[in-house]
């Protein structure tokens, strides 16, 4: 989603240690089931605050640590138990290697909604990352080391627009969406190569096909737990939904309207972006008022109140924990 622009002079990083900590928001309980979920108490705590927009957390075994995106600082942070906040990459999204349509060096461009975005581990361990100001998608090399190699970067010869989000199937199609918020002007930035918004695959062997392009602002993307289901975000505020297709060989079909803002509130703040699909094959869905929770038949159980947009969540392995990047706070609730 695209972020809301925060003065870098009032930024401050700050984790929170234990003593520290405090909480927002609430969780609202539409029905019973809810509580399947979220413990009745629970509450949503906040682990470090002073982002710019805050996206694309994935949770890491290997690091015992959840890493999240900065869009803005163009950097990738790692947050840890008993260690708290670090700086993971830096630059994490734009490295200079794509037309940015600005005079200047790199480090006169960095900080300035160039980062990375959607961040997820390949299936053997590695992580691949969103890169908005490269306009590419990127493996990191070695996780000691700070250098990358693109994945893919262009379709029939022309610049994506900016990779927001991304999900491997388990045959190993990786998926992901292409919307414009990496670009100044979005659709009308002349810079803009493709001529429409769109959702991608990428086979193992390198093949990339386009399988959905009549979207507005494709977001967040996920697949159900059978492999059957792929589920997009759009977050154009005046159409907020959840979509979902069936997945074939060669694409997708039966494309329909999953869940829609029609019952939510319109002060609700934000719109559908980043969602996770838990063991269940419930939907934790960001959108308007938080993170909602949505059965695999649509049913609204219920919605994590965040107080503020809420770009993406990841569970930790264990499924224990639901982590959340609530535009300037990192935050997690106890499930």
């Amino acid at each position: 989603m695209k972020p809301k622009i925060i003065p870098l002079f009032v930024c401050f990083i700050t984790f929170l240690s234990a003593q520290e900590k405090r909480t927002i928001g609430s969780v609202e309980r539409l029905y019973p089931e809810m509580d399947q979920y979220v413990a009745p108490g629970a509450e949503i705590e906040v682990l470090a605050e002073g982002f710019g927009w805050s996206e694309g957390p994935v949770w890491v075994d290997r690091l015992d640590a959840l890493i999240f995106s900065d869009i803005p600082s163009n950097k990738v942070y790692k947050w840890k138990e008993k260690e708290g906040l670090a700086v993971f990459l830096d630059p994490s999204g734009y490295t200079g290697i794509a037309p940015r349509g600005k005079k200047g060096s790199l480090n006169a461009e960095k900080r300035d909604e160039n980062g990375s975005n959607g961040l997820i581990l390949d299936p053997n361990g590695s992580l691949t990352i969103c890169m908005h100001g490269d306009r590419r998608i990127a493996r990191l090399d070695n996780w000691g080391e700070k250098s990358f190699t693109t994945i893919v970067g262009k379709y029939q010869g022309k610049y994506l627009n900016s990779p927001n989000d991304l999900v491997f199937a388990k045959n190993r199609d990786l998926y992901f969406t292409d919307p414009p918020y990496g670009l100044k002007k979005a659709d009308k930035d002349p810079l803009k190569e493709l001529d429409f918004n769109g959702v991608f695959k990428l086979s193992p062997s390198g093949e990339l096909s386009l399988i959905i392009k009549d979207l507005t602002r494709p977001n967040g993307i996920a697949i159900s737990n059978d492999q059957k289901t792929l589920y997009v975000t759009i977050s154009d505020p005046k159409d907020r939904r959840i979509m979902a297709y069936d997945i074939t060989p060669n694409g997708v079909e039966n494309s329909r309207v999953f869940f829609n803002d029609g019952g939510l509130g319109k002060e609700d703040r934000g719109n559908f972006d980043g969602l996770k699909i838990h063991p269940s094959g419930t939907i934790f869905s960001t959108g308007p008022g938080g993170v909602l929770v949505i059965t695999p038949e649509g049913k609204h159980l219920g919605t994590i109140r965040t107080q503020e947009k809420t770009a993406n969540c990841a569970f930790d392995s264990k499924h224990e924990y639901l982590y959340m990047t609530t535009h300037m706070y990192l935050t997690r609730i106890k499930l």
